[in-house]
C-alpha cells in the first residue's frame, strides 16, 4: 500500500511516499480503507518528537481519518465490513491507504458526511463537544467567546454553541477569517490581531460566561479580565508561557481549566461520538475544508496547519 512514512524525528520535508505492507490486525481490532485523513497540529508534534509527543519509526503520521472497514477481528461486535466510519487516535497512521483502528477510537460515520468531511471530526468536533460541555459545562444562555474561532476546532465549538443557544461572540485575524465566522452564524465577530480587542468586554457587566482559548500563551491574561461572574476558561490550544494575576480569577470566582482529550476515557468519547452524529445527519453541523491535498502532499500540510489565520479543516485525500 502506499504511506506516507519518515524515518526519525524532524521536519515536514522529511516525509516521503513509501510502498509499505498492508498492516494485520489482531482478534480485537479493526482494518479500515482510508477515504481521507485529517491534518492537526498534534500530528505535526508526533512527527517532530516536540511537546512531550512521541513516535515509534518508521512513523506514518495522522490520527484522525474516515473510510470503509474491509477487515474485522474475530473479538469485535458492532462493526462489520463495509461499513462506513471515521476514527481518531489510530493505530498505524491515517496517512496511508489502510489503517489500523481500536474499536474505542472508531464509530459510524453519518451517511450525510463525505470521507474528506469524517476526516475532521475526531479531534476537532470531540474536543469542541469536550471543551464546551465536558470541561466549561457551557449551557443554553451562556455568553460564550471562541477566542480563534476560524480553525478546526474553532469552527467545530461556534457550531455547537450556536446549536445549543448560546450567545456566541467569536475573533478572527483576518477579514476573510471574519466572513467565515460570519458565515456561520456569528454577529459579534472582534479581531484578535488588535491591541485592546477585548477591553469593551472586561467588567463583570459585559464579561463572558465561558472562554474557548485556543492560544492561552497570548491571551490568557486578558481572558481572565474578560470573564463574568463565575466565569470558565477552557484553554485548548497553547505554545508557550503566559503570566497571569490570580486575582482577576478571585474577584470573579472564576476557573480555568485544560483541555485534552488523551485524558478521555473511551466510554466518554462514544457518548460525546453518539450526541454529535444526528447533528451531522440533520446539516446542524458541518465541517468546512479549506483545503484537501493528494497523499505525497503531505508535507506541505503539515506546514500549512500550524500557520497562523487558519479557515477550517485540512485534510488529505487518500482515495482517488
Amino acid at each position: 500500500m502506499k504511506a506516507m512514512q519518515i524515518q526519525a524525528y524532524g521536519p515536514a520535508s522529511a516525509l516521503a511516499l513509501v510502498d509499505a505492507a498492508q498492516p494485520e490486525i489482531s482478534e480485537e481490532q479493526i482494518l479500515v480503507k482510508v477515504g481521507a485523513a485529517g491534518v492537526n497540529p498534534v500530528d505535526t508534534y508526533i512527527r517532530s518528537g516536540t511537546n512531550n509527543y512521541t513516535a515509534n519509526f518508521p512513523h506514518t503520521p495522522g490520527s484522525d481519518g474516515a473510510g470503509t472497514v474491509v477487515k474485522v477481528g474475530s473479538a469485535v461486535s458492532g462493526f462489520k465490513v463495509g461499513q462506513r466510519v471515521y476514527f481518531s487516535r489510530n493505530l498505524t497512521g491515517s496517512s496511508a491507504e489502510y489503517c489500523v483502528c481500536a474499536t474505542t477510537h472508531t464509530y459510524p460515520l453519518a451517511d450525510a458526511l463525505s470521507f474528506a468531511e469524517g476526516a475532521c471530526l475526531g479531534i476537532p468536533y470531540t474536543t469542541a463537544h469536550r471543551a464546551l460541555f465536558g470541561r466549561a459545562n457551557a449551557q443554553a444562555g451562556d455568553k460564550v467567546l471562541i477566542h480563534g474561532g476560524t480553525g478546526a476546532v474553532g469552527v467545530a465549538t461556534i457550531q455547537l454553541a450556536l446549536a445549543s443557544g448560546m450567545d456566541v461572540v467569536a475573533s478572527a485575524g483576518s477579514t476573510e477569517g471574519a466572513q467565515l465566522l460570519r458565515e456561520q452564524g456569528v454577529e459579534t465577530v472582534i479581531m484578535h490581531n488588535e491591541d485592546g480587542h477585548l477591553a469593551p468586554f472586561q467588567s463583570l457587566e459585559t464579561g463572558f460566561d465561558v472562554i474557548i482559548e485556543m492560544l492561552a500563551n497570548h491571551n490568557l491574561d486578558q481572558d481572565l479580565k474578560a470573564l463574568a461572574f463565575g466565569g470558565r476558561v477552557a484553554v485548548v490550544g497553547n505554545r508557550g508561557t503566559v503570566e497571569i494575576n490570580p486575582r482577576d480569577l478571585m474577584a470573579r470566582d472564576a476557573a480555568v481549566m485544560g483541555v485534552a482529550l488523551a485524558n478521555v476515557k473511551p466510554a466518554e468519547l462514544a457518548l460525546i461520538a453518539k450526541a454529535l452524529k444526528p447533528l451531522f445527519e440533520k446539516g446542524v453541523l458541518k465541517p468546512v475544508i479549506r483545503q484537501s491535498y493528494p497523499l505525497e502532499a503531505l508535507p506541505q500540510a503539515h506546514e500549512a496547519v500550524l500557520k497562523s489565520g487558519a479557515l477550517g479543516n485540512l485534510v488529505i485525500q487518500v482515495e482517488a
